[in-house]
């Protein structure tokens, strides 16, 4: 290029909602409004705004959904009218193009840059140039690039807005193939000579070492050649030495060299990126540059609440991935979209591993296939290829993906792969995420793996949708440090009973069939590449309704403000701040344990979480640690969250968190890692601490090699004896370095005796008597004598069951999709909000929030509805944080006045775990508080009310 001119700035414009503008022919007329360049409709603020309130996602005001037109007057020098004028539209829609009356063409890529060729049309300096956007009616439908789930559906022009002006001879389409051994870039092109002669041009070419901050001051040797224009456009390509000193690039190199190719006798330059690297795979792991890797990945949908729209700006993409990295992330995986060559360049800066996938999430058939459509399916394939001839060179641009949880034809999947790694071998290729969801494939054609289970119980993440059970461990079992997933990656017996006993079967695959291997009697493949779990996480927190004034841009948070308006109808809004945390600090510590269990498993290679970042769509699925605009909610702290997710992670593997006093276990210490520093004559040191003073401690050596998964022994950690219950610190560093990880554990005295309950217990204490009873009309007639009665009900009429595990991804959503499928609902609930410094827990000390200590309690309660039983100032001391639609108010324990008597009410059935040591000092401390003159309730329960709470009518 020898010269570009800027189109950004103010345009003429008009909307054209019943899309009559061609037919009218729009495009000749003047245009009464305008809009700023680049931008969208509704940054502009155009249209008549709607008060509509979404619940399901964030509210586009402004949205705007049909044709809109955008016309500019422009001006040429003289010489320009004998060059190639190349209109450049970044990110845009569907558009078409007119000069003055005439059309130009149209082009309908949502990922990739627009371009039209204006020469033939442009006979003088002056000219109109008319551009028709549509955002309806696309070929595909378009994934999270025109959802409203994430960045919505917007009408404008994005990015860079230029004409690019080349000489008569000029090159495009520079595609660039480093060769790590050789040191040396292949460099394909093609030359354009428009003139009617062939020509022999000198080109130049030269490399030049860049990182974030710019050029380092290192360039490769220049080197020219002749090259031959014939006339028209033709293929050719260079090789070019790097130097046997060129680097490399990695998550711990990002350095990129930029690529000079300029035709010295006109000075027309082109320019492109690459970096020299391998992005290779053995059966288990990810290489880069032959050195194993593991991919720590964030799901991306390209939520950005103030634009609505993706920033095509490589200082915004620097941002959000610079806050990613801080949270240990190398790796980001774009659902069902592809980010503008701004994200990729800001990728190949920091050092992350990109995996674009193709628009799609449905099915893909083959073309005999019962309601085939071509025309989408050629649309989706010609996709691909523009998104690896546009953003290929990138040294960031890794993966690709054909989609999002696909379903059809897998040897049409395999054929598209195959296709696309005739053209391009610069990346890995994956039949897409999660593909056949309940029965997947492997494909002869895959690089890697992506998906959540190799049948239906062989579950490779910790949480799943009610219409995906089985659930997973994170939320049926009890807390844990011992879980990994190497015996669901490749189970021990790999025997088949379809196949006396050998670990083979034959597969259809094209019009033959191919041997793939088994599991016992299932039929389940075995993975021979690399396994990287799909969308791990997605534990849900509470609406902090302080963020929506954080919401001055395009979208509003009008879903929060619904949310608001519902809680506060039931009196409950003063708790919507502890709601909001507790919650947080229960997902936290669900995302530690599914991290730790992916890093524990050696056979996998990485994993995808769903999401470090809250996802604004789909029924409003508030599951990142962080907000929708990557601001920390603060539950965890960057260095908290690198503890369990980076490229060091300490580990201990232990049967429990809960204890007894005075005793010792033994916790399996082990590494994962991955930085390229050695850990030389380093030890892991563990000690255990209660309040600031070290209990016991320790230290194992780390081997100098160590790398990857590295066992490192046991420690034999012993608690002291206490008469109390005591809350311990297990903290593992390697000194020296940024290391550090910390468990929380809970030990008790050993407490012989655990709740009486005969069917009305009276319990003497200091004289104060205090009666158990498990009926209802029994607790009545007590506290009708003024007596104080602990009521634990065997049945709660109306009850929502006690679930430990915060609610998956969004409650209303997944509610619907199981009413749709008739499958069990999710529980729906997030957690505990507990009163803490309530005098019940002065001998079980707690936090406000969920800890492994209530997971047995929880399970075996059943949380009761008490919205019309008590007043709405009314709190339980320990409550059930309900989902945002329902809003329930959940009491586990509570107490209140009636009459002269005084009730406790615990909703746990404590006789079923009456003799685990945790339930035991609770059970203590509850009666000890009960028999105290501390039980002295402020509110008043009424009895009649809580009939229909607990007694079946």
């Amino acid at each position: 290029m020898i010269k570009k001119l800027n189109l950004a700035g103010t345009w003429d414009f008009a909307m054209d909602p019943e899309k009559k503008g061609i037919d009218e022919h729009i495009y000749s007329k003047e245009f009464s409004d305008n809009i700023p360049l680049p931008g969208t409709i509704s940054m502009a603020q155009k249209g008549t705004p709607s008060d509509v309130k979404e619940t399901g996602f964030l509210t586009d005001p402004y949205l705007f959904e049909g044709y809109a037109w955008y016309a500019k007057e422009i001006d040429l020098d003289r010489t320009d009218l004998d060059k190639n004028i190349i209109l450049y539209l970044e990110r845009t829609r569907m558009t078409k193009v007119w000069v003055d009356d005439q059309l130009v063409g149209d082009f309908d890529s949502l990922n990739t840059p627009h371009e039209y060729d204006l020469t033939p049309y442009l006979k003088q300096t002056h000219f109109r140039l008319t551009i028709l956007v549509s955002n309806v009616d696309y070929p595909t439908k378009g994934g999270h690039l025109t959802s409203p789930d994430t960045q919505t559906n917007w009408n404008g022009i994005i990015g860079e807005i230029a004409l690019h002006i080349f000489d008569q001879c000029y090159i495009k389409n520079v595609k660039t193939f480093p060769d790590t051994k050789t040191r040396t870039v292949r460099v394909t092109f093609d030359t354009v000579n428009t003139t009617k002669e062939e020509h022999e041009l000198t080109l130049q070419t030269q490399a030049f070492l860049t990182d974030i901050s710019g050029d380092t001051g290192i360039s490769s040797a220049a080197a020219t050649q002749e090259v031959t224009f014939p006339v028209g456009t033709h293929a050719n390509e260079i090789t070019y030495a790097l130097g046997t000193d060129a680097a490399f690039w990695s998550e711990y190199t990002p350095v990129v060299y930029r690529f000079e190719m300029m035709i010295m006798e006109n000075k027309d330059k082109t320019i492109t990126t690459f970096g020299l690297r391998d992005f290779t795979t053995t059966e288990t792991e990810f290489l880069i540059n032959g050195t194993p890797t593991f991919l720590r990945g964030k799901h991306d949908g390209l939520i950005f609440p103030l634009t609505g729209a993706v920033p095509a700006t490589v200082d915004e993409w620097i941002r959000v991935m610079k806050i990613s990295k801080s949270y240990g992330i190398n790796h980001y995986r774009f659902h069902t979209c592809c980010p503008p060559d701004a994200a990729f360049t800001a990728a190949d800066y920091l050092g992350i591993y990109m995996e674009p996938q193709l628009p799609f999430w449905g099915t893909l058939t083959a073309p005999d296939d019962e309601n085939h459509n071509a025309a989408e399916q050629d649309y989706l394939i010609t996709e691909g290829y523009r998104m690896m001839d546009t953003f290929g060179n990138h040294a960031s641009y890794c993966m690709m993906s054909l989609g999002n949880e696909l379903w059809g034809s897998k040897e049409r999947m395999a054929e598209i792969i195959r296709n696309y790694k005739k053209v391009d071998t610069r990346h890995l290729y994956t039949q897409g995420s999660n593909n056949f969801q309940h029965t997947p494939v492997l494909l002869p054609e895959d690089d890697f793996y992506v998906g959540v289970r190799f049948s239906k119980n062989r579950l490779i993440r910790g949480s799943y949708g009610m219409c995906d059970a089985p659930l997973g461990h994170v939320q049926w079992d009890e807390p844990s440090t011992m879980h990994n997933y190497d015996e669901e990656i490749y189970p021990t017996n790999t025997e088949s009973s379809s196949n006396d006993g050998t670990d083979e079967i034959e597969i259809q695959y094209g019009t033959g069939v191919k041997k793939v291997k088994a599991a016992k009697g299932e039929g389940v493949l075995i993975p021979h590449i690399p396994v990287v779990s799909h969308e791990i996480g997605q534990y849900e927190v509470y609406p902090n309704f302080h963020e929506i004034e954080k919401y001055t841009g395009v979208l509003k948070a009008r879903n929060f403000e619904v949310f608001r308006d519902r809680l506060k109808e039931t009196g409950m809004l003063d708790w919507a701040d502890d709601f909001f945390y507790t919650s947080g600090k229960l997902s936290v510590q669900c995302y530690k344990e599914e991290l730790e269990a992916a890093a524990r498993t050696k056979r996998l290679a990485g994993y995808q979480i769903l999401d470090i970042q809250d996802f604004s769509g789909q029924g409003t699925a508030l599951v990142g640690i962080l907000d929708a605009f990557m601001d920390n909610k603060g539950h965890v702290t960057p260095e908290e969250w690198a503890g369990f997710c980076s490229d060091g992670i300490l580990l201990a593997q232990f049967e429990s968190y809960i204890h007894t006093n005075g005793e010792t276990f033994n916790a399996a210490m082990a590494l994962r890692y991955y930085n390229p520093e050695k850990l030389i004559g380093k030890e892991l040191h563990w000690e255990v601490s209660e309040k600031g003073q070290v209990v016991d401690s320790g230290s194992l050596a780390i081997p100098d090699n160590a790398f990857d998964l590295v066992a490192l022994g046991d420690a034999a950690i012993t608690l002291p004896e206490s008469a109390d219950a005591k809350v311990y610190t297990l903290t593992l560093t390697v000194p020296g370095t940024k290391m550090k990880n910390a468990y929380e554990l809970y030990s008790y005295p050993s407490n012989k005796s655990a709740l009486p309950l005969s069917a009305v217990s009276n319990i003497n204490e200091n004289g104060t008597h205090l009666f158990l009873t498990q009926n209802f009309e029994e607790a009545k007639t007590l506290l009708n004598q003024g007596k104080r009665v602990l009521y634990l009900p065997n049945e709660v009429a109306q009850n929502i069951e006690g679930f430990y595990c915060t609610d998956f991804w969004c409650y209303p959503m997944f509610r619907d999709i199981c009413e749709w499928m008739k499958k069990p609902v999710a529980v729906g609930t997030m957690g505990l909000c507990i009163r803490k410094k309530h005098p019940v827990f002065n001998a079980f000390p707690t936090h406000s929030y969920a800890t492994p200590q209530w997971y047995q309690i929880v399970s075996h309660a059943d949380c009761a509805i008490l919205d019309n039983a008590t007043d709405k100032t009314f709190r339980p001391i320990i409550q059930m944080v309900d989902n945002f639609e329902r809003n329930h108010k959940l009491g586990i324990l509570f107490e209140g006045k009636v009459g002269d008597g005084r009730l406790m009410i615990c909703t746990s059935r404590l006789s079923e775990i009456a003799n685990r040591v945790e339930v035991k000092q609770f059970t203590k401390s509850l009666l000890t508080y009960l028999t105290s003159d501390a039980f002295d309730p402020k509110d008043t329960l009424d009895m009649e009310t809580l009939q229909d709470v607990f007694v079946a009518k």
